[in-house]
């Protein structure tokens, strides 16, 4: 095996994932399989623009963190790409203990299916927050230290192209966090920076990763993160406005129903990791239909949907 992945390989990986157990999974997809997919999913996300716009209808997924099982749940239930067609609000990694089962089968179905399958880039797909909070790690552990530093580098090259946002008909924009004070136009997020391992603080790129809604407050505040700011409600409704778009799909932190409402429904909050991080939190996803009409779907930690 030498270059970018065939259709045929990426096809075979995908049905190694999905039948893997969490021990066989390193003896059946090579370090070097590994590599090669970073480098195939490199070459499509940069032919991508950071702002993705496509029809729906679609399904909008929240922060995953390494939860495997969760998003085979969510599959198994929608339906996989192109039956389906997804954007996904980025945070792959860390957290969970299948960080690479689910970025490696989100990887292959980009590259397999790339009109049905779009990847936004969350704050964990940044190397400072990946080396530290699982991913680096998880590497080490069930692929050897030998490969850990080569490989963390490899995914976060490919990391780096992923766009920052998606747009559903012109309606509804999709970001993996908040908004930002310097955020006046489409044509902003069109013309993102990409290729940053970490984007500078501040930066509308940072905002986009890290910024968070706060009730109560007008305009933006910094924010207790550190990195980034939060923002009240009176944001959202200046920025739907100035975008033309009636709805902003976000994740990056747990609601304990999966989805939670800001700002007199102008701005939803989805998140698909049910009972993250010691949370008792339901996971959910968004399905928009062809007329823009959407409804949550909620599933539980015991992978009972309700």
């Amino acid at each position: 095996m030498a270059g970018p992945l065939s259709i045929s390989q990426v096809d075979a990986i995908i049905e190694k994932v999905k039948q893997s157990s969490y021990q066989s999974f390193t003896e059946n997809v090579s370090v070097d399989e590994l590599h090669f997919l970073c480098e195939t999913a490199l070459n499509v996300l940069r032919e991508e623009p950071p702002l993705v716009e496509f029809q729906p209808p679609a399904v909008i997924c929240g922060d995953l963190h390494g939860q495997f099982t969760d998003l085979m749940n969510i599959f198994t239930k929608i339906g996989f790409p192109p039956d389906n067609k997804f954007i996904f609000l980025g945070n792959y990694v860390d957290r969970g203990k299948q960080s690479l089962e689910t970025i490696v089968l989100l990887f292959c179905f980009k590259i397999r299916h790339p009109e049905s399958c779009f990847l936004l880039r969350g704050n964990h797909e940044c190397s400072a927050i990946n080396r530290t909070n699982g991913l680096f790690e998880e590497i080490g552990q069930r692929y050897g230290q030998q490969h850990a530093q080569l490989l963390w580098k490899h995914f976060n090259q490919a990391f780096a192209w992923l766009p920052y946002a998606g747009l559903i008909n012109k309606r509804i924009l999709c970001i993996h966090a908040g908004l930002s004070p310097s955020l006046q136009s489409l044509q902003q997020l069109r013309k993102l920076r990409r290729q940053l391992s970490d984007p500078p603080n501040p930066s509308l790129e940072l905002d986009l990763l890290w910024a968070d809604t706060e009730p109560g407050i007008q305009g933006f505040r910094s924010n207790l993160r550190g990195a980034s700011c939060v923002f009240g409600e009176d944001v959202v409704s200046n920025v739907c406005a100035k975008l033309g778009v009636s709805l902003i799909v976000r994740s990056h932190r747990p609601v304990r129903g999966g989805t939670e409402f800001f700002s007199d429904r102008r701005m939803l909050t989805v998140f698909s990791a049910p009972n993250y991080a010691g949370h008792v939190n339901a996971g959910a996803v968004l399905i928009v239909d062809e007329n823009m009409n959407y409804v949550s779907e909620i599933f539980q930690g015991n992978r009972e949907g309700v």
